[in-house]
């Protein structure tokens, strides 16, 4: 006689996630794994534990297949932000950043300033807990820590390239790395598909800058590469089956096809390349159509297998002062950012060729950037001075009898990081969210979850994606079948990526989110903070939805439920499993 379930999930709308019509069963958990899918009740006898799915939908967990966990990982292995919204795997290392082989200060200079995370904490929890020099040896580090869900993660070519050429050559522009050193960079990539990371994540667009002393607002390693370069890092990833993950430049079409064609392979398997990003910008409104095409093209054409990582929500963005990412594309405001202090800054937001130089950027329109640059659409939500909060920038500037640009800067001048404000700059019109939810070429992805603490919280982005799907269909204009939309957000990432996840079938991994879908309600957009114990408190925004999941599991255990985790996770105990990448699609 078989012993009995660890945990039965009773009568809940089961979705395993590979896009199979969906059903009411009883799932039985055992040892770790879905050992029973039953039309009929499941014994619960000696059953370590009953969730009652009754009305709800039980999936497998989501999949973030772009965080950067990197640095938080090691002082929170529970990563709740993430667990708390159904996410059960998620990939570190994109853009070029990982932890793998530079020094703790080199790996806080080349995250900090890009990824919006206090230098100082990244720096400490690498100095304390940096034990690895090889990919081997962060594999096993990653193996020992409680980890909350399932881990997978690139080797990011800056981190490489810091640590093979150091870091001030990296970033030297006329400094190229010797025959020696490439061979080094290809000994490195083949020994972390050996650990077991999925490939290596490059970065081209030059708005990524360091931070620091050393070499400030340099820009990250990579982005220095020459095609030649990246052409041998892109050979040992096709021989040894591995995956590609960069960010194009955006101002340089050119280099977009660069990457299809380096995808390309005819005769031979293509290298499977995810790039950042289908959306659809305020800025440049053809965007996403453009890229979805050539990728959709390149594979017709020549056998490239391209994807485009896309953010299925609103791009909004919040800003304390100047200090936004996206101001990096132009070159007053990142001179700004190449400012440490708050007094140093604010004598050049007051400066006059300052300005002129900034409004002579705000008007022009071409090339498109990230930022949309209307001040018009900007709202101030928390400001010292009384009666501004809610208002934008533009208006405010038409009362004042000012340019915007001048109120906005005086504003910041005054104010500093207390001036709060948001906009969006991005996925604002629902009809081509809908179109790309449908689009093949695009993998959903770019949550950008653990960075830019302060700027955006996109952790619950596919309870945001199934409430639109579901809606749509209540409405009449359906987008795509429900199952079809649980498979894009789990078992399709999972098989393209070759990770051991995203099915919820007999035989798998128990590692599942149970959803209310009365809980996918307007709830899911609104704004909430909480702090960060592990960074000193510091306050990052975040979502709430504990009406919308009712619980988790992550290998069978309940470790998460009705808005609480389990004792001990993350801390005493982990469920997470370090995935290794199989270099082939299940």
């Amino acid at each position: 006689m078989r012993k009995p379930f660890d945990v039965v999930v009773k009568n809940g709308r089961w979705f395993d996630g590979t896009g199979a019509a969906s059903a009411v069963r009883d799932l039985g958990i055992r040892d770790g794994e879905v050992a029973a899918v039953s039309a009929r009740p499941l014994p619960a006898e000696g059953c370590g534990r009953v969730l009652d799915a009754t009305g709800r939908w039980v999936l497998p967990g989501f999949l973030d297949i772009h965080t950067h966990y990197d640095a938080e990982v090691l002082l929170d292995p529970g990563l709740r932000e993430s667990v708390r919204h159904g996410v059960t795997t998620v990939v570190m290392g994109n853009c070029s950043l990982s932890t793998v082989h530079a020094t703790p200060l080199d790996c806080a200079d080349l995250f900090a300033r890009v990824e919006a995370v206090p230098r100082g904490c990244i720096l400490d929890a690498l100095t304390a807990h940096k034990t690895w020099d090889s990919a081997e040896e962060y594999v096993a580090a990653l193996e020992k820590r409680p980890l909350g869900p399932n881990v997978a993660a690139f080797l990011g070519h800056s981190d490489l390239r810091a640590h093979v050429m150091g870091l001030g050559r990296a970033v030297d522009p006329g400094a190229r790395p010797t025959e020696r050193e490439l061979r080094r960079m290809d000994e490195l990539l083949a020994a972390a598909r050996t650990a077991g990371l999925m490939g290596l994540s490059t970065m081209t667009s030059p708005f990524s800058r360091l931070a620091g002393d050393r070499h400030r607002s340099a820009r990250l390693p990579s982005s220095y590469a020459t095609w030649h370069e990246y052409r041998r890092l892109h050979r040992t990833l096709r021989r040894t089956g591995g995956i590609l993950q960069s960010a194009p430049n955006p101002a340089m079409p050119l280099n977009t096809l660069l990457f299809l064609a380096a995808s390309a392979a005819p005769g031979r398997a293509p290298l499977r390349t995810t790039l950042l990003t289908a959306i659809d910008p305020k800025a440049a409104p053809g965007l996403a159509t453009v890229v979805t095409r050539a990728a959709a093209l390149a594979s017709r054409a020549a056998g490239a297998d391209v994807r485009w990582q896309h953010l299925p929500v609103p791009f909004e963005l919040y800003a304390d002062g100047i200090d936004l990412v996206v101001f990096e594309e132009f070159g007053a405001t990142a001179a700004a950012l190449h400012l440490r202090t708050e007094a140093e800054r604010r004598r050049l937001l007051l400066d006059g060729g300052f300005r002129q130089r900034f409004r002579r950027e705000y008007r022009h329109r071409l090339p498109p950037r990230a930022w949309h640059r209307d001040l018009y659409d900007s709202e101030i939500v928390a400001c010292p001075e009384p009666g501004l909060t809610g208002r934008s920038f533009g208006r405010i500037a038409d009362e004042r009898g000012d340019h915007p640009v001048d109120t906005f800067l005086d504003l910041v001048a005054a104010h500093g990081p207390r001036l709060r404000w948001r906009t969006t700059i991005a996925n604002h019109r629902p009809a081509v969210l809908d179109r790309l939810a449908a689009d093949p070429t695009v993998q959903f992805g770019f949550a950008d979850s653990g960075a830019h603490l302060r700027n955006m919280a996109f952790y619950n982005a596919p309870l945001r994606l199934l409430r639109r799907v579901r809606d749509a269909e209540l409405a009449g204009r359906p987008i795509l079948p429900l199952e079809r939309a649980v498979h894009r957000l789990t078992g399709e990432l999972a098989s393209w990526f070759g990770l051991a996840a995203g099915t919820l079938r007999e035989g798998d991994r128990a590692d599942l989110v149970v959803v209310d879908p009365a809980g996918l309600d307007a709830g899911l957009d609104a704004y909430h903070e909480a702090p960060m114990e592990i960074y000193g408190g510091l306050s990052r925004m975040v979502n709430r939805n504990d009406t919308a999941v009712t619980a988790v599991c992550v290998a069978g255990e309940p470790v998460y439920q009705h808005g609480r985790f389990a004792d001990g996770y993350g801390s005493t105990r982990g469920t997470g499993r370090f995935l290794r990448h199989d270099g082939s699609t299940r």
